[in-house]
């Protein structure tokens, strides 16, 4: 009987297939705005405060394009400089994780208010995104996303589109 019950149900699980799940921009865009704003010390040389992101699909790259306003202070003085700061990654699914992180992020844009220097900026500024962006999730998947009709599902593959993401799910083995 135990048998026949664990067939039927592995056999319904293979039914149910492969589904996709839209995330809208607008959902994505309001669990960026929970994890901000955010200080990143860079260097010890600098604090920096990341805010307002700013989230946009390019599509036809299949990557994601994040603007933040960006506010540096070095600890020695008491000025800070204002600027904006927009990068670009491709996603990818982190499974130990169930969340949406992006990876190989490229600083597109770092520009700090009356400083001309940008070329140089941006190469800093590189080099700090790979810690930023690796923490921050897109979005993160609560265990009832994962759940359709008694099965539980993996997400598999990601889509970027002019309107938000396509996930991808199946039954997990």
């Amino acid at each position: 009987m135990l048998a026949l019950a664990c067939t039927l149900l592995a056999s319904c699980a293979s039914l149910l297939g492969p589904r996709e799940v839209e995330l809208p921009l607008s959902k994505l865009q309001s669990g960026l705005d929970r994890r901000f704003p955010m200080n990143n010390p860079a260097l010890e040389l600098f604090e920096i405060e990341l805010s307002r992101p700013q989230l946009s699909m390019l599509p036809d790259d299949g990557r994601v394009a994040l603007s933040l306003d960006a506010l540096a202070a070095p600890p020695f003085l008491h000025k800070s400089w204002r600027g904006t700061l927009t990068l670009s990654g491709r996603l990818y699914i982190d499974p130990q994780r169930s969340a949406v992180l992006m990876a190989d992020p490229r600083v597109d844009r770092f520009a700090i208010d009356g400083v001309d220097d940008s070329r140089r900026l941006t190469k800093i500024a590189n080099l700090l995104m790979n810690n930023v962006v690796a923490d921050v999730p897109l979005y993160r998947f609560r265990p009832e996303d994962l759940r359709y009709g008694g099965v539980q599902l993996v997400p598999t593959r990601i889509t970027t589109t002019a309107r938000g993401l396509r996930v991808a799910l199946e039954p997990a083995n």
